[in-house]
């Protein structure tokens, strides 16, 4: 595998901004997942170190091998190989990704848990946020729960939502494989293949729950991926997290806390009263897994680039990036929508939370320039659509999506902006982000239609009308043209 989870990309400094590109991988960001199986930080535990051939003592191998290791190695397989038997099925070991992302947080002392001091002062945050959020959109609140979570209870809560992203892509990169091979290795493989599908399972468990011990101990709020991965309804901050975002900020606790509930309840109302969108984000996901297809030219020459007398012969395969699947047309067109739709939503938050807390925290402008900054230099964002399914949400896109969102609402107002997100058809593609003032004209017009609906049905049949009447004078002309001739 790649030193991704799902093996669909690596990160592309060109989406990056001309400022952020010297600054590398901040203490938010990273490589989104460790590879399975790689050796590496967040590799299967155990597999990575696994001595090659010669590796024992006394057999001229590797010299520093320490015996002691081998013990918690087996354990850990032991451990591993459990969860292939003990009755999950599917794509993914969601079993071993949870305990595995329990583990790390546990070993990267990512377990603080809530004070009753910082839930109040969340409970409060979010209660202020709504008041101020109220004048500057048009949906009421979507909140309905407000929890303070500490990294663990992030990743049971969201659990869910992540095996409707997942599946699909596992579950197709799956059927890939087994589609590529030729009949003949299909019968030999007899049992084998289902063995391989719950390994299959394990490595992507082992992935998801790299990925996700990573992601708990930065996110911050349930939305700060750009999706609601927690429970409908349910506002929820993480105060360890935000205490360690708020470090050298110069900014007041309070502040900070204020600020990123905005933004949790902003979100909240859009996905609350946006009913379609959660579905549309999600089938986008799903619409690229359906295209992912196997190059079996790769598989063809797999023989021939395997040693069977050197392991490490398929590791240095995995890590090539040869048998990985290659994006289709198909599957570019859905990443590029799936990366409009997100910016949409990001830069309509971003709008709106700016015009609630703008006047009101000092601070409102620094933690939205750092909350931008920190998106552009491998935030959870960026890094959790790069690990699952290759897609980079470019800054650009965002900062795009808000200046649409700003003309919007400076040209017709909060209600008339937020009547775009009525019908997925009605909103801005991708070419609108790039010609924002068109955009513009044309909704100006649209909504006056939606407004006075009898008048754009007149407007319609006049110029129907029209164009009947322009049809019977021009067969009159040539009748005439006949009848003189």
């Amino acid at each position: 595998m790649s030193d991704v989870p799902f093996g669909f990309g690596p990160h592309d400094p060109d989406n990056e901004e001309p400022d952020d590109r010297n600054r590398g991988d901040s203490s938010d960001g990273g490589s989104g997942g460790g590879a399975g199986f790689s050796g590496g930080a967040g590799s299967f535990p155990g597999f990575g170190g696994m001595p090659g051939p010669g590796g024992m003592p006394g057999s001229g191998g590797m010299p520093n091998f320490d015996i002691s290791a081998l013990g918690q190695m087996l354990t850990q397989l032991g451990q591993a190989l459990s969860h292939s038997s003990s009755g999950e099925s599917g794509p993914v070991n969601y079993d071993l990704a949870k305990q595995l992302a329990h583990q790390q947080l546990q070993t990267n002392k990512h377990t603080e848990r809530p004070t009753q001091q910082q839930t109040k002062a969340i409970e409060d945050g979010i209660q202020l946020a709504e008041l101020w959020l109220d004048p500057t959109t048009a949906f009421p609140t979507g909140t309905h729960v407000v929890r303070s979570w500490s990294a663990r209870d992030w990743v049971d809560n969201t659990l869910p939502t992540w095996k409707r992203l997942c599946d699909p892509v596992a579950e197709r990169v799956s059927e890939a494989w087994l589609e590529a091979l030729p009949d003949e290795a299909k019968q030999a493989a007899g049992p084998i293949v289902s063995m391989l599908g719950q390994m299959g399972g394990l490595t992507f468990g082992s992935q998801l729950g790299n990925g996700l011990a990573q992601l708990g101990g930065e996110v911050l709020t349930s939305t700060d991926v750009g999706l609601p991965l927690g429970p409908d309804g349910t506002a929820a901050l993480l105060p360890a997290n935000i205490e360690r975002f708020g470090e050298g900020l110069d900014r007041p606790a309070s502040e900070v806390t204020v600020f990123l509930a905005a933004r949790e309840a902003a979100h909240h109302r859009l996905f609350s009263h946006v009913p379609w969108l959660r579905q549309r984000l999600l089938a986008t996901v799903e619409e690229y897994a359906r295209g992912i297809h196997v190059d079996t030219s790769a598989l063809e020459d797999l023989a021939s680039k395997v040693d069977p007398s050197d392991p490490n012969s398929m590791q240095e395969l995995m890590n090539s990036g040869m048998l990985e699947p290659r994006t289709t047309d198909e599957q570019q067109a859905a990443l590029t929508r799936l990366e409009t739709l997100l910016a949409l939503v990001e830069g309509w938050v971003d709008v709106v939370v700016a015009d609630a807390v703008g006047e009101r925290l000092p601070g409102a402008d620094a933690l939205s320039e750092t909350v931008r900054r920190r998106r552009a230099t491998g935030g959870p964002a960026e890094q959790t659509f790069a690990t699952l399914v290759g897609l980079q949400l470019r800054p650009r896109r965002l900062r795009a999506a808000a200046s649409l969102w700003r003309l919007l609402t400076e040209r017709y107002g909060v209600t008339s902006r937020d009547r775009i997100w009525d019908h997925p058809d009605l909103l801005p593609d991708g070419s609108d982000l790039d010609e924002p003032l068109d955009f513009a004209d044309r909704w100006g017009q649209s909504h006056e239609d939606l407004d006075d609906p009898i008048a754009a049905i007149r407007r319609a049949e006049a110029a129907e009308q029209a164009g009947q009447s322009g049809s019977e004078d021009s067969a009159d002309e040539e009748r005439g043209e006949d009848d003189d001739r």
